[in-house]
């Protein structure tokens, strides 16, 4: 039996990968220790003090199909949320503009199988992607018959992909160009100028952009500007851009899946249309405690704080180390050194302190745009567990890995 080739090339998956690499290796570190763990971004902080008594008060909910567009309350309190945070006044409109859905990684692919065409000028359609990027993007571009583009996000351009420079033959069959900010894994955040560029340029070469806004709550100092200001302010047709959010990082809750998309009202409808046959929505019981969640700030800034903390610790520890980035937003260090998957394996070997090899979360670009593979010399730590841990983790990493970077 033959399979098929549109994911012939996909390497595995970044967490299996580290499995496989790291696992016949015995972690060192202090006798009696544990592993410390900063490979995974799996938030730890506390969780919201109400969550369990709003999903023990809704669990007659279990008892119900959950409807596919979202509980009303919960796009209410999302709404809300948007326009509040975002200063939008009432640009998102709760039955026309949200799509609550069963964690972001649903909606960042079902939007491009839904939404990018099968030719784009009468040619083989391109699915832009930030390089390194979230791995759910790439599959969505294959799955949409698209061809993935690569587009380096690296320190010449300030950790974000610079579309605009792209070829015009590759922009004219460009259909959807995925971008995260704050980024994953470099922390970089889009401003007011970049978002209006990107809006032009899509609007110029006719294409989407789907723009992943999860670390959105998680910053220090000003919060990053939203793709939605953008749209506002020059009056951008919202149905041309898609921004996604979840409650796994601001709400320290991945195991509830809960996140939602916002757009117009002709591009929800066609993402309610489609999962309709092939989704499933959240139980109504995580939906009614999701609005909770979405109605409450004070939990918010208290996980800020927390994350804060860890920012102070890391500028503390590795601020002399070369190849140090102090990260904006998110909570991940993206940290240059020599080489990424030897860096892993010594830290590993030598500490039991587990990061991700950068290369795992990027892919060679094409020579005409510039190539190379912008994580080979980079690892990838989250700052995601105890204050303890993690000062013991990015002790190891100045210690083992700063003087031979």
């Amino acid at each position: 039996m033959q399979d098929p080739e549109r994911f012939s090339d996909l390497p595995e998956y970044a967490f299996p990968r580290l499995r496989a690499l790291l696992d016949p290796i015995a972690p060192g570190g202090p006798q009696g220790s544990e592993p410390v763990a900063m490979s995974l971004g799996e938030p730890r902080h506390p969780l919201p003090p109400f969550l369990a008594e709003e999903l023990a008060r809704h669990h007659a909910g279990y008892s119900k199909y959950p409807p596919n567009e979202g509980d009303p309350g919960l796009r209410d309190a999302i709404a809300a949320w948007a326009n509040w945070r975002y200063d939008l006044g009432d640009l998102i409109d709760p039955a026309h503009n949200v799509f609550p859905l069963n964690g972001t990684r649903e909606g960042l692919f079902y939007s491009c199988v839904a939404l990018s065409p099968e030719q784009k000028n009468g040619e083989k359609p391109v699915v832009l992607l930030p390089n390194p990027f979230y791995q759910c993007y790439a599959v969505a571009a294959l799955t949409s018959g698209a061809e993935p583009v690569y587009v380096n996000a690296s320190a010449e351009t300030g950790h974000l992909p610079d579309f605009a420079a792209l070829p015009e033959g590759i922009l004219n069959r460009t259909t959807v160009a995925y971008i995260c900010s704050p980024a994953n894994p470099q922390g970089a955040t889009a401003d007011v100028a970049y978002w209006k560029s990107l809006i032009a340029l899509a609007e110029k070469h006719d294409f989407r952009i789907l723009a992943d806004e999860c670390y959105s709550e998680i910053y220090r100092g000003t919060p990053p500007v939203g793709v939605m200001e953008a749209v506002k302010a020059v009056s951008a047709n919202p149905d041309r851009v898609l921004a996604f959010h979840s409650l796994s990082k601001r709400s320290n809750l991945p195991g509830l899946r809960s996140g939602f998309v916002m757009s117009g009202a002709k591009t929800i409808k066609a993402l309610r249309q489609l999962r309709s046959y092939a989704g499933a929505p959240l139980p109504l019981p995580a939906q009614k405690a999701a609005e909770a969640v979405w109605r409450d700030e004070e939990h918010v800034i208290e996980n800020r704080a927390l994350y804060a903390v860890k920012y102070e610790m890391a500028d503390d520890i590795l601020g002399n180390m070369p190849g140090y980035m102090s990260p904006e937003a998110g909570f991940f260090l993206w940290i240059e050194v020599e080489r990424g998957v030897e860096s892993c394996v010594t830290l590993w070997r030598e500490t039991g302190v587990k990061v991700l090899p950068g290369e795992y979360l990027s892919r060679p670009a094409a020579p005409e745009l510039g190539g190379g593979d912008p994580g080979l010399k980079y690892i990838r730590a989250a700052l995601v567990d105890t204050p303890e841990n993690v000062r013991r983790g990015l002790t190891a990493i100045r210690d083992v890995i700063g003087g031979r970077c």
